[in-house]
């Protein structure tokens, strides 16, 4: 079995740092309400500082890398995660008609929380420091093949593998086409040349925790001997199903469609589509009523900074390439685009000043909830392009009407994995996430996808 992730890791040094640490804690902060009530108080804080501490990314390879800038927003994340944990706990007390806390009891055990919860989560990124430091993370990685593929491979790793360290063993036989010279110069000690396909004796000699298959020539290659290896208790992935389950993304750079109309996914059924339906209904309901106040203060900022419409409707793109009128709040000038469209720029002269804070908080999306509403578009999906860029797209760019499988959606995987792009390769880069997301989709994915909007909309990455 292969080792996990270097995030999963992280969590799980959290959950078990807050299982020893918060449980007497929280008795000695909550004893007086008794043993039932103060159990249900005390989870209800730990898991609400679990899903922000997820939802913000702080167990993202990125967060990982960047240690020190991640550590300094873990007392925000974890005062957000005891202060929305009181709210709740007061919700479910009114709910109930039984006060379980004094004004008093809430400010107590918010700050008990946030001290506890911010050690903790400083003391599991200084293990996960120290575990990093002394390679006991380290993946033993067997590459079969030493080609361009494999080079690739390698850079895709090294830029957004879910493991920040991997001890890299390359296997070459003269059967799997020519040896790229790049391995050859930055890679000599990992590059082993066989004369014979004996990938299960090299797979012991490395104590291999993973095989990968990546050769650029496969038709000479020995399938029984990988099947020996995985027989042997050796997990076996053809390059492609690793990429997208390691950078959970399909490479189009090596997309093979054999490959995606033989693996698993692209299947909706009756009760997804239902379920989706029901959950876009209940978030886009809710999170329009939380944020109607938002909403009508960007309305009277817009009103305010000069004349022109509040609102901003364009045709766009959704399921099976149906066209829609989306609604916007006004961002650019009433004469932004008097000579055609355009792809939007970073630092667009076009947008105004009040325009430029609402993209920057995602403000001037909150109107496409109607649409939501309407059926036009989902909570979660791919970003709505405009018909004349979507043709442009679909004939440059292979697989590109195929993320019109699903509905367009108000944020999605790669709103929330790519800054916003505005060009052919940014498009191309937007449909490796946005064909990840449909082959895989799911309620629970959407969910995932959800949480971790709330980083965007917190500290934007790509907004324009």
């Amino acid at each position: 079995m292969s080792k996990p992730t270097t995030g999963s890791v992280l969590f799980w040094l959290d959950v078990a740092l807050l299982a020893a640490a918060w449980p007497p804690v929280a008795w000695l902060t909550l004893h007086p309400l008794g043993a039932p009530t103060a159990a249900v108080i005390g989870t209800v804080y730990a898991a609400f500082n679990l899903l922000l501490l997820f939802a913000m990314g702080l167990y993202r390879r990125q967060a990982i890398v960047e240690a020190r800038r991640s550590v300094a927003r873990v007392p925000l994340v974890v005062g957000m995660g005891a202060a929305s944990s009181a709210v709740t706990v007061a919700l479910l007390a009114q709910a109930v008609e039984q006060p379980v806390l004094s004004r008093a009891d809430h400010v107590m055990a918010f700050a008990v929380a946030s001290v506890t919860f911010t050690f903790c989560a400083f003391l599991a990124r200084v293990i996960m420091r120290q575990l990093l430091r002394s390679h006991v993370l380290r993946r033993r990685l067997l590459i079969v093949g030493a080609g361009q593929r494999a080079w690739d491979l390698l850079l895709m790793l090294g830029r957004e593998g879910s493991s920040l360290h991997d001890d890299v063993t390359l296997l070459h036989h003269p059967s799997l086409g020519p040896i790229d010279d790049r391995l050859v110069t930055e890679r000599p000690t990992a590059l082993h040349r066989l004369e014979h396909f004996e990938v299960a004796d090299l797979a012991q000699a490395t104590n291999a925790d993973l095989i990968i298959v990546a050769p650029d020539e496969r038709r000479g290659m020995d399938l029984e001997k990988l099947l020996a290896c995985k027989k042997a208790g050796y997990p076996v992935l053809q390059y492609l199903s690793f990429i997208e389950q390691e950078i959970r993304r399909i490479d189009l750079k090596r997309m093979e469609l054999g490959w995606l109309v033989f693996s698993e996914g692209f299947t909706f059924s009756l009760i997804d589509r239902f379920l989706k339906r029901v959950f876009d209904l209940a978030v886009s309901s809710v999170v329009l009523l939380l944020t109607a106040p938002l909403l009508l203060a960007a309305i009277v900022a817009i009103r305010l900074e000069g004349p022109g419409g509040i609102f901003y409707q364009q045709e766009r793109v959704t399921k099976d390439g149906r066209i829609f009128r989306i609604l916007k709040l006004r961002t650019m000038r009433p004469d932004a685009e008097t000579s055609g469209a355009v792809w939007a720029m970073k630092k667009d002269s076009r947008v105004t000043r009040a325009g430029g804070f609402l993209r920057r908080t995602r403000i001037d999306e909150l109107p496409q909830l109607i649409n939501i509403l309407r059926g036009d578009m989902s909570f979660v999906g791919p970003r709505p392009e405009r018909p004349m860029f979507v043709a442009e797209l679909a004939d440059k760019i292979p697989l590109y009407t195929e993320r019109h499988m699903v509905k367009a959606g108000l944020t999605g995987w790669a709103q929330i994995n790519y800054p916003y792009g505005a060009s052919i390769d940014d498009a191309r880069s937007k449909l490796s996430y946005d064909l990840y997301y449909v082959k895989n989709f799911s309620i629970a994915f959407d969910f995932i996808i959800l949480m971790q909007t709330l980083r965007e909309v917190l500290w934007p990455s790509g907004a324009r």
